[in-house]
């Protein structure tokens, strides 16, 4: 391991077998400086998210480097409840907190019936919401309550949190390269730990600058705001015709109860593979959906069926556990 090495991350694992992320102090206390700079300043944190992923360890990077104080909050099922509780200890007249989306939705459901959760996260200075794609309605509820939201995009190969809100942050650089994203700045890992065929393979050196592969499809606008449409290895061929899951669960989950649908794929006998909707919530009926799906991305993507469970698996990080999930429809 590179001596300048400070912590190594291990990836979550959602899609593919967990990496190993080697990260320099350098590397983590630039993510940290850009994040302060477009969050307006330092602050205190609320940590509420495990502290092994990248997440985490950016509030306490921040934190340090800010020389307050985070608020920690125990381990175990997110309560929002317990989030109201720990808030309150924060004293800094900035305050900041960094969670996933189904922690979001269930602090938005709680402040629905509840003025008083409501009024304590309105006293967050910022919101940082990432880790995977938000929906559109999840913003807009958000805003709509008075919350200041940032959507965040990177990794733990960018310490983090590398663009906010579509806008890279810091030196960082963001630019697509058939398609797929790919970043450089002073927050890239040194690469992984015991594997260098794939580090090469992911880390590349173009005319003296380093970039890093992320394996995400997007664009860049010409003003540099970088759009992220899903994952490269989240394609499956149905048909004869590549489809995006990511792209087919955007759209399901603006439609009424499937908010935080899963859509994940399906071996078929006769298209090779399929999407197939896994729902928690009380879903309309499969041909409304299909109808939906079909309209915004043709007939390839529709869902082949909608399997109900009592709750969506969830990774340590907060993330649907989508290998779970292709088992559970059957793969």
């Amino acid at each position: 391991m590179p001596k300048r090495v400070a912590v190594v991350i291990e990836t979550s694992g959602s899609t593919a077998a967990p990496k190993r992320v080697m990260l320099s102090t350098d590397a983590l206390l630039a993510s940290a400086a850009a994040s302060s700079v477009a969050l307006g300043g330092d602050g205190q944190w609320l940590l509420a998210l495990p502290a092994h992923y990248i997440a985490g360890v950016q509030v306490l990077v921040r934190s340090i480097a800010a020389g307050t104080e985070p608020v920690l909050m125990p381990t175990g099922h997110f309560d929002p409840a317990v989030f109201v509780e720990q808030a309150n200890r924060l004293v800094e007249p900035l305050r900041f907190t960094s969670l996933v989306p189904v922690q979001l939705a269930r602090l938005l459901d709680a402040a629905a019936i509840d003025p008083g959760l409501l009024a304590v996260l309105r006293r967050f200075t910022g919101i940082l919401v990432g880790g995977q794609a938000v929906s559109a309605d999840l913003v807009e509820r958000a805003e709509q309550s008075g919350l200041r939201l940032l959507r965040t995009y990177g990794s733990s190969e960018t310490a983090g949190g590398c663009v906010y809100n579509g806008v890279p942050i810091g030196n960082t650089r963001v630019r697509a390269v058939n398609g797929q994203l790919e970043i450089s700045g002073s927050v890239l890992a040194e690469g992984y730990l015991g594997n260098p065929m794939q580090t090469r393979e992911r880390f590349i050196d173009d005319e003296g600058v380093r970039w890093y592969r992320t394996g995400d499809l997007g664009s860049v606008a010409a003003d540099g705001t970088v759009s992220v449409t899903g994952r490269a290895d989240n394609v499956i061929i149905s048909g004869g015709e590549k489809v995006s899951l990511d792209a087919v669960e955007a759209v399901v989950r603006g439609l009424p109860g499937l908010g935080t649908a899963v859509v994940v794929r399906a071996v078929d006998p006769e298209w090779g593979q399929v999407p197939v909707v896994v729902s928690a919530g009380d879903p309309p009926a499969l041909e409304v959906v299909r109808a939906a799906v079909t309209l915004a991305l043709g007939r390839a993507a529709r869902p082949a069926r909608i399997v109900r469970v009592d709750a969506i698996p969830l990774l340590a990080s907060g993330k649907p556990d989508r290998q779970a999930l292709e088992v559970v429809v059957g793969n």
